[in-house]
């Protein structure tokens, strides 16, 4: 059927194929250890819509105040003063390159959207994957992968710490931080 150096390539190509379906699961599984809010890819997804959510909203807030400075510019231009009117006209020019600046909030959302989208596209391959091997089978993995990332990450404890802006939700608000702090506990800080 085979001769001796066909079946020890074939062999050979077969372990090398394992390995590599072994690395692929270890991968898989490693994606599949879950955050404190869910899923890696859920976490991923949510912390960019945070980042349209937030931008949209410091947006609407400049061109609000933008369009109110308008408002007051026609008060002002209403003077009749020529003076006055020539400082109009520049503040008006400097608003108008404001309005300008704040279309880069359409430009990024539209661009994280495609990002989650394809996020979307990849966890539902993902999760295909999960499904033809088993969650079982991979819970085993997880196991073992969890058990080498704690045993290898030595962390640094400042690293630990910084979790970066966190969603609207998930968030601890500046009046429970100031319950937690008298004016007296401040003064001494600065003191």
């Amino acid at each position: 059927m085979f001769s001796p150096q066909e079946e020890d390539l074939l062999k050979r190509e077969l372990v090398g194929l394992f390995g590599h379906i072994n690395k692929m699961r270890r991968e898989l599984a490693a994606l599949q250890i879950p955050t404190a809010s869910g899923e890696v890819f859920a976490s991923m997804a949510d912390t960019l819509d945070d980042i349209v959510e937030n931008t949209e909203v410091a947006s609407n807030t400049i061109l609000n105040n933008m369009e109110g400075i308008e408002e007051d510019l026609g008060e002002l231009r209403a003077k009749g003063d020529p003076a006055i009117d020539a400082v109009c006209d520049r503040i008006t020019e400097r608003s108008n390159a404001v309005f300008e600046a704040c279309s880069f909030q359409d430009l990024t959302g539209q661009r994280i959207t495609r990002v989650v989208t394809s996020l979307q596209f990849i966890e539902e391959k993902v999760n295909s994957m999960v499904r033809m091997w088993g969650r079982d089978e991979l819970a085993k993995v997880v196991e073992e992968v969890t058990r080498e990332t704690q045993t290898d990450a030595v962390l640094d404890e400042d690293k630990a710490l910084l979790h970066g802006p966190q969603s609207a939700k998930e968030a601890i608000s500046q009046a429970d931080v100031d319950k937690m702090f008298s004016q007296d506990d401040i003064d001494k800080l600065f003191g």
